[in-house]
C-alpha cells in the first residue's frame, strides 16, 4: 500500500479534530444504516453534504446525527488504515474475505481481528496499573466491547492509545505515528507477546496488545 494513500487518509482525519467527541446515543442498526455511507467516502467536503442528505431523507435530529456520523466515520477510516499498515508488513497476510468479522489478517500463523481502543475510563485503573497488568485491561475490553456487528471472543490484536492530556481519541489520526509502532511490535513479534485467555469453553482465546502512548 503506497504511503500516498495513508497520507491521504491522515489528511482527512485532522478535519475531525476540532469537533467534541460525543456520542449522544448509543451505536445501533438503524442509524448504521442511515450512516453506511461513510464507508465510501474518504473525504471531509463530501461527507458534511451526505450528513445533511440522510438528515432530510429520514427526519433526524441534525446534530445528534452529525456526531453519530462523524464518529462512525472517523472510526473507519482510522481503523482501516492500521488494517492497511498490518497488511503491508513482512510476516502478515491480510484476510481474503473483506466481510469477515473477525478476521483482519494473519499474524505469523495466527489470525487477528485488530481493534483500535482508547484508554478505557471505565476500566477504573491507572495507565501504569493496566502496564503491569495487561491481561487484565484485555479481559476488560473483551467483555465491555461494543454490541453491535463486530463483537466476539476470537482472537484479537488491540491498539490502545493514551494521550496525556486525556483526548485519547485524537491520536487514532497520527496514522504515520502509529504506523511506526506498529512496525516495531511486528517486526520483533515472537508468540510469548501474545495473551492467553478462556474466554468461552473449550478454547483458548489469543489476544495481542500494542501500546500507542503520548
Amino acid at each position: 500500500m503506497s504511503n500516498s494513500y495513508l497520507d491521504s487518509i491522515e489528511t482527512e482525519l485532522q478535519h475531525r479534530l476540532s469537533y467534541r467527541y460525543i456520542w449522544y446515543r448509543k451505536q445501533n442498526d438503524l442509524w448504521d444504516g442511515y450512516s453506511n455511507f461513510i464507508y465510501t467516502t474518504i473525504t471531509w467536503k463530501d461527507l458534511i453534504p451526505k450528513i445533511s442528505e440522510a438528515v432530510s431523507r429520514h427526519t433526524l435530529n441534525k446534530k445528534e446525527f452529525f456526531y453519530y456520523a462523524i464518529n462512525r466515520w472517523y472510526n473507519y477510516w482510522s481503523a482501516l488504515a492500521i488494517e492497511l499498515i498490518f497488511s503491508d508488513l513482512d510476516g502478515v497476510i491480510p484476510a481474503t474475505n473483506k466481510k469477515d468479522n473477525v478476521v483482519d489478517f494473519s499474524l505469523f500463523g495466527e489470525t487477528f481481528d485488530h481493534k483500535t481502543s482508547i484508554f478505557p475510563k471505565g476500566f477504573k485503573n491507572t495507565l501504569e496499573y493496566a502496564q503491569q497488568y495487561p491481561k487484565e485491561l484485555i479481559q476488560w475490553l473483551y467483555e465491555h466491547q461494543s454490541q453491535q456487528q463486530r463483537k466476539h471472543l476470537e482472537n484479537r490484536m488491540f491498539i490502545v492509545v493514551y494521550a496525556s492530556h486525556g483526548y485519547h481519541w485524537k491520536l487514532k489520526a497520527q496514522i504515520s505515528w502509529l504506523k511506526e509502532i506498529i512496525s516495531t511490535y511486528v517486526t520483533t513479534f515472537d508468540d510469548s507477546k501474545l495473551y492467553r485467555l478462556q474466554l468461552q469453553p473449550y478454547k483458548i482465546t489469543k489476544a495481542g496488545l500494542i501500546w500507542a502512548i503520548q
